[in-house]
């Protein structure tokens, strides 16, 4: 039977902690195997449009990583971005909306300030549509084995990213489903999926870290330069 790799958190260049070129995205997700990518950048969605628009025989599923009141929520099969700042529950209501599914990334990580907390996680539970239970960047195993365990208990499905922010991470981690199409297919598709994943480690969000400062200086340069013309 034919099965589909699918990375479902990954960021581009439209993301401010990103090194990954949109041009050269593509080849590398070809080159890692995947058939379906997910392209969840830091709240904003025109670098998943411009990909879904280029002809690249990837499956390209619109997504945005929402910085929420309460924590980042990743919004899928969208069709216009969420405003960050709102709460986790309008931000769902919004996902929903348009049709797509809320899905919560690294709820239980140790190396991420920005996460959902349990409290909040408890409150939205039966809202949500997917749990991460393997991000290939916790520093920690067991902060995937809770997610998993979350999952378990409010009987949702499991989505596998490798969250993606640099060349080298492309392919780090994916599910292995069954074809799929609409959003209902995918969820189905994910209660019977295979994980794959091995972890990053904790040297490349020093390396992230450094992109986000060099990011930082080129607009100011850019800026200034701006100003005084």
């Amino acid at each position: 039977m034919e099965r589909v790799r699918l990375d479902m958190h990954m960021h581009t260049e439209y993301s401010r902690d990103s090194r990954v070129a949109l041009a050269q995205f593509a080849e590398l997700a070809r080159h890692a195997e995947l058939g379906a990518v997910c392209i969840t950048d830091h709240d904003t969605i025109e670098g998943a449009l411009r990909l879904r628009e280029m002809n690249t025989g990837l499956q390209v599923i619109v997504g945005e990583e929402i910085t929420t009141a309460d924590g980042e929520l990743v919004g899928l099969y969208l069709e216009k971005p969420v405003a960050p700042g709102l709460s986790a529950e309008h931000s769902i209501h919004l996902i929903h909306e348009q049709g797509g599914l809320a899905y919560v990334p690294h709820p239980f990580s140790r190396n991420r300030r920005r996460h959902l907390r349990r409290s909040v996680l408890e409150r939205v539970a039966p809202s949500l549509d997917i749990v991460e239970v393997f991000n290939a960047r916790e520093v920690a195993s067991s902060s995937n084995v809770l997610a998993l365990e979350f999952a378990r208990q409010h009987s949702l499905p499991g989505g596998v990213g490798s969250d993606s922010h640099r060349p080298i991470e492309i392919g780090r981690a994916y599910v292995d489903v069954a074809p799929f199409v609409t959003p209902q297919e995918l969820l189905v598709a994910l209660s019977e999926g295979k994980v794959t994943g091995t972890l990053s480690g904790l040297g490349i969000h020093v390396r992230t870290w450094v992109d986000i400062g060099r990011k930082f200086m080129r607009t100011r340069v850019a800026r200034l330069r701006s100003s005084v013309r």
